[in-house]
């Protein structure tokens, strides 16, 4: 049986290509270019087979890649066959989810836009637990415990040593919404008051008064890299998952999260009202 493709794999072909693309060479000009063949680069993009860090290098320079663009690519390279901390999970992680894991494991930032939940990342246990629990897919008590535990296992990533900076943006209604009891929104909320003095996160809440604002269409996730270049962004469509990566659609992610900032209160001000609404709970 063929090991099956890590999601750092499949990162790397996508970054390969996305290089490739924005340098406007084919396959084969490519690969003449380090004396390699032009199934050895689309191999390298489609994510199948192993691969070679000096190539990757090479094809780097070649593509007039950044140090840090390129050193990012290369790391991915080393770490090819790497499973992450999920991996002897990954039979029971979606392999979206995987790949979501694996570019929030690889980002220096990430910029959230929630209308709905609190974002994973900054989730109690008993709130993500109502969560699930009120998945319309009835679970087992063992499996809604098992996806907790991921989620918990996920926000490990907040308390390394370098990480990554997390701001979130909530619409007023995520601080509203009574999920499980009120006395889970109410240790919810504290949760939210004590991320927001961290030095890593940046907490806004954006106000039902500000109405109708740049998007309306739902949450979404910019997972940032050393580059820009490396953006990717993330819709849970709640059917399945969407990764979008081209430059418009990037911009015009990046675009909405700027608006969506300056209509937000500010810190101290969010606060506040997490504060009152606490209160009200």
């Amino acid at each position: 049986m063929p090991a099956k493709t890590t999601t750092r794999r499949r990162q790397l072909g996508a970054m390969m290509r996305k290089l490739r693309a924005s340098k406007g060479m084919t396959l084969e000009e490519a690969g003449r270019l380090v004396g390699i063949s032009k199934a050895t680069v689309s191999r390298y993009e489609t994510q199948e087979g192993p691969v070679k860090w000096p190539i990757v290098d090479a094809l780097c320079r070649e593509y007039d890649a950044s140090d840090a663009e390129r050193n990012a690519v290369v790391a991915l390279a080393k770490d090819a066959k790497q499973q992450g901390w999920w991996g002897p999970l990954s039979d029971s992680i979606p392999a979206e989810m995987s790949l979501l894991l694996t570019l929030e494991d690889e980002a220096s930032r990430e910029d959230h836009f929630s209308c709905v939940y609190v974002p994973g990342l900054l989730q109690t246990r008993n709130y993500t637990m109502a969560i699930q629990q009120a998945n319309e897919m009835r679970l087992t008590q063992q499996e809604v415990e098992h996806l907790v535990d991921i989620r918990m296992k996920r926000q490990e990533i907040l308390t390394r040593a370098k990480p990554p900076h997390l701001w979130a943006i909530l619409d007023e209604s995520v601080i509203r919404r009574v999920v499980g009891s009120r006395e889970i929104m109410r240790e919810q909320l504290s949760h939210l008051l004590e991320a927001n003095e961290s030095p890593d996160i940046t907490l806004q809440i954006l106000p039902f008064a500000k109405g109708a604002h740049s998007a309306a269409l739902g949450s979404f996730v910019i997972l940032g890299g050393v580059e820009a270049s490396l953006d990717v962004v993330y819709v849970d469509l709640h059917i399945g998952s969407l990764f979008m990566e081209k430059d418009e659609e990037l911009n015009r992610y990046r675009l909405a999260f700027d608006y969506l900032r300056a209509q937000a209160l500010d810190m101290s001000a969010s606060s506040l009202m997490m504060e009152r609404v606490r209160e009200e709970m």
